[in-house]
């Protein structure tokens, strides 16, 4: 079989290419993505309309409802609750909320929320207009630029907003007291700002309070400025007696914090803010001056401690020169006995020696000024300290440093740390030992012995009591009728002595016949013994004749 002849390639005809056709839009799909477009236009529109979702975790959703609760920021509504479930550690709740376009720019890091329901505190009642309205959640808007969506919520209601003047101060305290959250700050009597926060401090030994100074009392805290417990009542019983302070009557009700610069010499430039200071426990070691020097001693007293306590003051004359910082009780091995040491801290710059130079005005000494000259001088010179009862009402007890006189010579052990200050018995110890001397001589009186020889002499007494009342008996019964008779007979004899002397009886009248027969005699014989002193001779011659 005979293959067909092939054509040659070239002579091949050469493919024409087709031209292009447009692509056409079938019209029936027009509507349908007319429609698409305009959803997706709805669904994104309503979506920016919702606004920006957030959720706040709080511990508990007491008063709380979705689609109910309002979400309000200076009592201008702008979000709403959503939704609410518990977090997935169980430790709270979740909040997922709504807020409005126009306030989206409000989420930021700092910025708070909280419920706001009726509270009742010390200082005020606040959330009563919710008993109608219902709980809603307040906003504070804080002032940091970063976004954020997820919040936790405040389960007290901030003291503080943003935007009020004024700044915050950190004090740091043994205890918290009576303070609360919302107590006031006061300066010099006058409301200045509240206790922000508290927490304790994670050594445990103390606490942190953070309180705003509202302006322009702000401006008054600098250096110098010293914080004091003003809480409730502050009532202290100490050597000096009753003391009753407070601040007011709402610091009584709820606690507060006042504050006061101490000297007019230090900086008075304002304190920057968050700077911290010491909360002192009370007005009167807040305001007292610091001393930058303090000489500690220990006192070895010889009655008993009771009603002296730390803090009592050393004083001299009236005036404080030290307090007390310690008492306990140690064991002296070679004496074998227990001995009551009191720690004190004597302040020398209260104390000022003077010099007086010949032909000039007495000047201060300042080279010695708690130096040991100055107080070995003193010591030398008498002074001891001594217990002494400062009020009878509270029997408290404070250490009194004066002059002695008669005291035995002493000094300063100042090998020992701290040096041994000398010490002298006061006036009531002195009356105890006194008691106590009188005492032993009482227990040498042998009391035993004298009431066996007095049982016996009242033994003895009573038999005598006995025989007398025998004897007496016995005199009634034979003596007493002798007695009478007698007594009759003496009465007879003076009723005749007695009518013989009356005034007509015949002896009356011849006794007084008598008595004036004697009164002549004695005249007469008067007148013999008058001439015989003058005529003398007459014995021996006669007496003469009388001429005529």
């Amino acid at each position: 079989m005979t293959e067909p002849p092939r054509t040659p390639i070239d002579d091949l005809p050469a493919a024409v290419p087709d031209a292009p056709h447009r692509l056409r839009f079938p019209y029936i799909w027009t509507l349908p993505v007319i429609v698409v477009i305009a959803g997706i236009f709805v669904a994104i529109h309503q979506r920016i309309e919702q606004g920006t979702s957030i959720e706040i975790t709080f511990r508990t959703a007491d008063d709380l409802e979705p689609n109910k609760t309002k979400i309000s920021y200076k009592a201008v509504e702008i979000g709403e609750v959503k939704e609410i479930h518990v977090a997935r550690d169980r430790q709270g709740v979740v909040v997922e909320a709504r807020i409005h376009p126009n306030a989206s720019d409000y989420l930021v890091k700092d910025t708070r929320f909280w419920v706001v329901r009726p509270r009742i505190t010390g200082a005020n009642i606040t959330g009563l207009g919710t008993l109608v309205s219902g709980a809603y959640i307040g906003v504070d808007v804080g002032h940091s630029n970063v976004p954020e969506h997820h919040f936790t919520g405040l389960e007290v209601p901030p003291i503080v907003t943003s935007g009020l003047p004024g700044r915050e101060f950190i004090l740091h305290a043994g205890d918290i007291g009576s303070l609360d959250i919302g107590s006031s700050v006061f300066y010099r009597r006058m409301p200045a700002g509240q206790v922000v926060a508290y927490a304790l401090d994670p050594s445990g030994a103390s606490v942190t309070i953070k309180v705003f100074i509202n302006s322009p009392y702000d401006r008054f805290v600098n250096a110098q400025t010293h914080f004091w417990q003003a809480s409730g009542v502050d009532m202290s019983v100490n050597s000096e007696g009753v003391k009753l302070h407070t601040e007011s009557l709402a610091s009584i009700l709820e606690g507060g914090v006042a504050f006061q610069s101490v000297g007019d010499d230090g900086d008075s430039t304002p304190a920057a803010a968050d700077s911290a200071f010491e909360l002192y426990s009370d007005r009167e070691r807040a305001l007292r001056q610091a001393d930058t020097v303090a000489q500690a001693f220990v006192m070895y007293f010889q009655g008993s401690l009771r009603g002296l306590s730390v803090g009592a003051p050393v004083d001299l004359r009236g005036i404080d020169i030290g307090e007390v910082k310690r008492l306990s009780v140690e064991y002296d091995r070679n004496a074998g006995e227990l001995r009551f040491p009191v720690e004190v801290d004597i302040f020398p710059q209260r104390i000022r020696g003077r010099t007086h130079a010949p032909g000039h005005a007495p000047n201060e000494d300042s080279s010695d000024i708690g130096g040991h000259i100055m107080i070995d001088s003193m010591v030398a010179h008498g002074m001891r300290a001594e217990l002494k009862t400062g009020s009878l009402l509270t029997g408290q007890k404070y250490v009194a440093v004066d002059v002695v006189k008669g005291a035995a010579p002493e000094h300063v052990n100042w090998s020992e740390h701290p040096p041994i200050f000398p010490t002298a018995p006061g006036g009531l110890e002195e009356i105890q030992d006194s008691i106590g001397s009188v005492a032993k001589k009482l227990d040498k009186v042998p009391f035993d012995e004298i009431s066996t020889r007095l049982v016996t002499t009242m033994a003895s007494l009573d038999q005598t009591l006995k025989s007398t009342d025998d004897l007496m008996h016995h005199v009634d019964d034979s003596v007493a009728p002798q007695v009478t008779a007698t007594l009759k007979e003496a009465q007879e004899a003076m009723k005749n002595a007695r009518e013989a002397l009356s005034q007509g009886a015949p002896l009356q009248s011849d006794l007084g016949t008598t008595l004036l027969e004697l009164s002549r005699a004695a005249k007469s014989v008067s007148a013999l013994a008058d001439y015989l002193e003058r005529h003398p001779e007459t014995l021996l011659r006669g007496k003469p004749a009388d001429p005529r």
